[in-house]
């Protein structure tokens, strides 16, 4: 008898165990050419229509939703307007796996055009050739289409930029400015290119351009926050003058075991984000950063049009699925109070602060920013109280006819934060997940750097690009003034053309001489006789008001140009593209044939098929400027 009781309560405990049991949904979405689709969003629905789950395929088109009870349900895919949505129905029984094949089909309603670029991108940790476009819609996929957005007014807008001079060293030997990690201008660049026309030359930010690709820099010691290192070598623009490389790599943090994130995501939800490429692509970007929060990260979502509400109170990054609900419930509508929403995107990072942690507002925009704080001002010094606080600001641009770019950096800059242009859906992927430490975690605030030239070898020099991070030279040693700041992983290019003092073609003498100066008085001092530069950096640690200085200096012993890495090598092709987009009265020889052939000798391993989609890019204006 006993044994039959023990026998029944087995039973009824293993019938209990099955019934909790789950199951795993999973499978592979194909476009209508039979390739994985990238991105492409699943969604999971009872049979009521009760949306249960989320998630988008990954670069092989693989996508699984795991722990679904038994009972009925449908999920449905989609990728935008492109294709027509594809909805499956099925039930899970005893938590049987459901494997599922999915090949979209094209929308044969919509008014579609091909877009006319040769270049696949190999990504990383994919097999699949994906064909880099503008619209998150023909992302992942070769041979896309290109869909029509609603159509606004063009109100973009870019400062104007007056290009670096040459200075003469014995006038002006010392030269200052502060580091940038902002990358938008070449994903916008890319948006212009693929669409079809050549850039507005105030739009061409070469540092930027720079500062975009991933270089393979010496890592910096296990007590330093960066490593620096310099390189004197030819100017294969010039052959009479000469280029200094300097290279600086942030230590990579591992983000798992990073600081916790207190994430405010101020999400523009006015009319003019009604667009795939806009909140569409902004939703699916988003879902990607979700999937890389930590339970002990916090994330907020403050939206702002007619006006500003708090949508998603801070939720523990462990609620993926109550977190993705709110982005896929988004809707744009509505005019704009930017203003508003950063007061109170604030105030709910200031509420749930993190002592310690990261504690940063994301904006996501295309920059269209009419109703609230009454003047630009005012919003930057809204955000540079905040960033005293310890709360940053960093930008998410999207979308066209409304990019109002140099307001968008500039209110990074000022929140120290970045600044990042998303065209598509990979750009979103790069941003967000594969470089979220240099987006999100600081490593060293207030960068700066201040270089003093040897008359005895330099002429005359010119920073190349940085022109709006150009720095007074009292302003390196006073603390109180704002540098860039450098987060985990990035890596900052900065590149000085020089004029050798043997040169014969020496820039003409603008300023009269001077009459009260007088020599170093260790000129003839053999250990400064060789040396071409003095480097001196300055920096603050996370948190502290104090900045740390450092130095290196370089000698008069140039490195051929053939002799330079790789990395060093096609940080000259970009610069030549961007004096080319320019129209830059330095360009000198620079010719596109030259960019091109700079670039592919200098590929090297190319994880992400940065430098090959730029050799494309560099091929598509070239055939515009034919036009």
């Amino acid at each position: 008898m006993k044994s039959s009781i023990q026998t029944l309560i087995f039973l009824m405990i293993m019938h209990t165990v099955t019934a909790q049991e789950t199951g795993i949904i999973s499978g592979i979405v194909l476009d209508e050419l039979q390739q994985p689709m990238y991105g492409a969003k699943c969604k999971l629905f009872k049979s009521d229509s009760t949306l249960i789950s989320g998630t988008l395929s990954d670069l092989d088109g693989k996508f699984k939703i795991a722990n679904v009870p038994d009972g009925s349900y449908f999920i449905q895919f989609s990728q935008t307007m492109d294709y027509i949505v594809n909805t499956r129905y099925f039930r899970i029984e005893q938590a049987q796996p459901v494997q599922l094949t999915i090949q979209m089909q094209l929308n044969p309603n919509l008014s579609i055009q091909e877009v006319h670029i040769k270049a696949d991108r190999m990504v990383m940790a994919s097999s699949v050739q994906l064909l880099q476009v503008s619209s998150v819609s023909n992302v992942g996929n070769r041979n896309r289409y290109k869909e029509k957005a609603p159509v606004y007014q063009n109100t973009e807008s870019y400062s104007k930029i007056d290009e670096n001079a040459f200075k003469k060293v014995k006038n002006d030997p010392l030269s200052t400015f502060s580091i940038d990690v902002d990358r938008a201008s070449y994903s916008n660049i890319r948006r212009f290119l693929t669409q079809g026309s050549l850039p507005p030359k105030d739009a061409v930010r070469i540092e930027e351009m720079l500062n975009y690709f991933p270089y393979s820099y010496p890592t910096p010691s296990h007590d330093q926050p960066f490593s620096v290192q310099a390189t004197y070598t030819d100017c294969p623009w010039n052959k009479e003058n000469q280029l200094l490389h300097i290279a600086l790599q942030g230590k990579h943090v591992n983000m798992q075991k990073a600081t916790q994130n207190n994430l405010v995501f101020l999400i523009d939800v006015s009319g003019s984000m009604n667009s795939p490429d806009k909140l569409d692509l902004l939703k699916a970007g988003l879902y990607l950063l979700v999937d890389q929060m930590r339970e002990e990260d916090k994330v907020s979502i403050v939206v702002y049009a007619g006006s500003a509400g708090l949508l998603l109170p801070p939720t523990s990054g462990y609620e993926k699925n109550k977190i993705k609900g709110i982005i896929e419930n988004l809707m744009a509508g509505g005019s704009t109070a930017g203003g508003q929403g950063i007061e109170l995107a604030y105030k709910t990072a200031k509420d749930n602060f993190i002592q310690g942690g990261n504690n940063r507002v994301i904006l996501a925009t295309d920059g269209d920013f009419n109703i609230g704080i009454s003047s630009e001002g005012d919003l930057i010094r809204l955000i540079e109280q905040k960033r005293e606080d310890n709360i940053y600001l960093s930008v998410l641009g999207f979308g066209s006819g409304n990019v109002q770019d140099s307001k968008m950096k500039n209110l990074a800059s000022h929140g120290n934060g970045n600044y990042n242009y998303i065209d598509n859906i990979l750009e979103a992927k790069k941003v967000l997940v594969d470089e979220m430490g240099g987006t999100l975690l600081t490593i060293a605030k207030d960068v700066k750097l201040q270089l003093e030239f040897n008359p005895k070898h330099v002429d005359s020099y010119r920073l190349i690009g940085y022109e709006h991070r150009i720095l007074d030279n009292e302003d390196f040693n006073n603390d109180k003034k704002d540098g860039g700041d450098m987060g985990s992983g990035h890596s900052v290019t900065a590149i000085y053309e020089i004029i050798p003092a043997i040169s014969k073609t020496k820039t003409d003498d603008t300023i009269d001489p001077l009459k009260y100066q007088t020599e170093h008085k260790d000129k003839n001092d053999p250990t400064l006789s060789h040396e071409i530069v003095t480097i001196k950096l300055r920096h603050k640690n996370p948190g502290e008001m104090r900045s740390t200085a450092s130095n290196i200096v370089v000698q008069n012993n140039p490195t051929s140009l053939k002799a330079c890495s790789e990395d060093i090598r096609f940080s000259l092709a970009v610069i030549e593209f961007g004096m080319l987009l320019r129209d830059s009265e330095h360009k000198g020889s620079s010719n596109y044939k030259h960019v091109i052939e700079l670039a592919q000798q200098a590929t090297g391993d190319d994880k992400g098929g940065y430098r090959k989609e730029f050799i494309s890019l560099v091929m598509k204006a070239q055939d515009l400027q034919k036009k």
